[in-house]
């Protein structure tokens, strides 16, 4: 039974991409609650500890100055997880939940045997009375085997301890992750125990309109964030099908979305052609929902979330096929500048970045590629291109200067709308590139009339008959 009436003390588990946000953000509109983020990874306890901002684990715009005003004060990173769990009222648990690669339901099912020991974590080392909160995102019914580890615990010796399992599933965008946790469009918490709940969205209403709080049972919340991002991805695709048609038939992407877009019914947001979606969520959550629906019988529900993701791949291959097909069909003995390796602007993730697939296409056709970003460091370009690094043919690096990656080049591509690159002097780019040169922009951040001024060739995707 819960024998407190407000939170005083949290335990995070996980300091990736949504724990450290997150504790973050809540450390410093609840500076009464002592927040601890825990891991096993020193390294990246580390980097949360280290001086220098600038070298924190994880880039958003406006996370450093949060850091600065709550860290070892009321939020602290520690690997000492077993310690700060037994010392918590509240645990999050923030870790993740690939796509296995093994087994039944791989390609497809999510892997949650780091949530499951993070359970048996918390069922081992917690005390009293400890309400978990799922912050990962997981399949629908996950809860169930959280619930059945906890209670295996209780169980045990210790018979005052007992736990409440809630469901408060995150919705940020990743370079807008800060804004997103200080005005939300909603908080989600699901769960069946009432006390638990409203414990909960006490800490939320530190800075959170009430109405903005809602409240399921577990499922609905479980897959909501599914849903969510399902709705969202969904858009891109679509989308990004439309810019084919545009590009065959003359018609111009932007005029469309306008169009499109000023039906209340459908909004403008999600609406952007480009190479397609990334990030850790989007196409690993479809393809959950694909392999839950197959699991529950429901092959038509599969099949057409299953398509979602076939046209995000095959707009980054159109892409790379348009790249060929503009450079008289064959790549070898040419260089290739990529300018972004970011799935998106304001952020080092590159996690499923639409980057990764095409510079892995292009390699395959033998070019030498240059890769260049603001955000992204040489080490996790080194891990996303891995594959390739031990074939012979395999010719790429990474330049710190854009110009520099552009010079002696036959092909620029911009696959990350940085606002570097919309700041181009492309007259000075036209002066470095071998001729005859291209420049093929996927997020249509370049003025067509600059460029044009140019000698460059210039393909932009979704703008007419280029």
């Amino acid at each position: 039974m819960i024998n407190f009436k407000s939170i005083k003390s949290i335990c995070c588990i996980g300091a990736g991409y949504v724990g450290g946000p997150t504790m973050a953000v809540i450390a410093d509109k609840c500076p009464n609650i002592i927040v601890h983020v825990v891991d096993i990874n020193q390294e990246r306890i580390d980097s949360w500890n280290n001086l220098d901002l600038s070298k924190l684990p994880v880039f958003e715009p406006g996370l450093a100055d949060v850091i600065s005003r709550v860290r070892n004060k009321n939020l602290f990173f520690s690997t000492k997880v077993a310690e700060f769990i037994s010392k918590s009222e509240l645990v999050f648990i923030s870790v993740n939940t690939p796509t296995k690669k093994y087994g039944i339901g791989a390609g497809k099912a999510s892997d949650i045997s780091s949530l499951e020991e993070c359970t048996r974590q918390v069922a081992k080392n917690a005390s009293g009375h400890t309400i978990v909160v799922e912050k990962s995102t997981i399949p629908v019914k996950t809860a169930a085997a959280v619930k059945a580890i906890l209670e295996t615990s209780q169980n045990d010796n210790d018979l005052n301890k007992t736990f409440s399992v809630l469901s408060n599933p995150e919705f940020l965008a990743e370079g807008t992750a800060i804004k997103d946790l200080e005005n939300p469009d909603r908080i989600l918490i699901g769960g069946d125990d009432d006390d638990a709940i409203n414990l909960l969205k006490d800490i939320y209403l530190n800075w959170v309109d009430k109405n903005k709080i809602i409240t399921t049972n577990l499922w609905s919340s479980e897959l909501s964030k599914l849903a969510s991002n399902a709705f969202l991805a969904q858009r891109i695709s679509s989308i990004n099908s439309f810019s084919a048609l545009c590009e065959e038939t003359g018609a111009n992407i932007d005029e469309l979305k306008r169009a499109v877009g000023s039906d209340k019914r459908i909004g403008e947001y999600f609406l952007n052609a480009g190479p397609g979606f990334g990030g850790s969520c989007f196409q690993k959550d479809i393809l959950n929902l694909t392999y839950l629906s197959e699991h529950f019988g429901l092959p038509e529900v599969a099949e057409y979330w299953e398509q979602v993701i076939n046209i995000n791949n095959w707009q980054q291959y159109r892409i790379y096929k348009t790249v060929l097909n503009k450079l008289f069909g064959t790549l070898s003995n040419k260089k290739i500048s990529i300018f972004g390796f970011a799935f998106k602007a304001d952020t080092n993730d590159t996690r499923e970045s639409p980057a990764i697939k095409i510079c892995k296409y292009l390699l395959d056709e033998s070019a030498s590629i240059v890769i260049h970003d603001p955000r992204v460091n040489e080490s996790n370009i080194d891990i996303d291109l891995n594959d390739y690094i031990k074939l012979k043919y395999s010719k790429w690096e990474v330049s710190s200067d854009y110009e520099l990656a552009a010079k002696d080049s036959d092909g620029i591509i911009i696959l990350t709308e940085w606002d570097i690159y919309k700041k181009i002097d492309w007259f000075k780019i036209e002066g470095l590139m071998r001729k005859p040169a291209w420049v093929f922009d996927t997020r249509k951040i370049i003025d067509p009339y600059v460029i044009k001024q140019t000698s460059l060739n210039f393909w932009q995707i979704g703008y007419g008959i280029n």
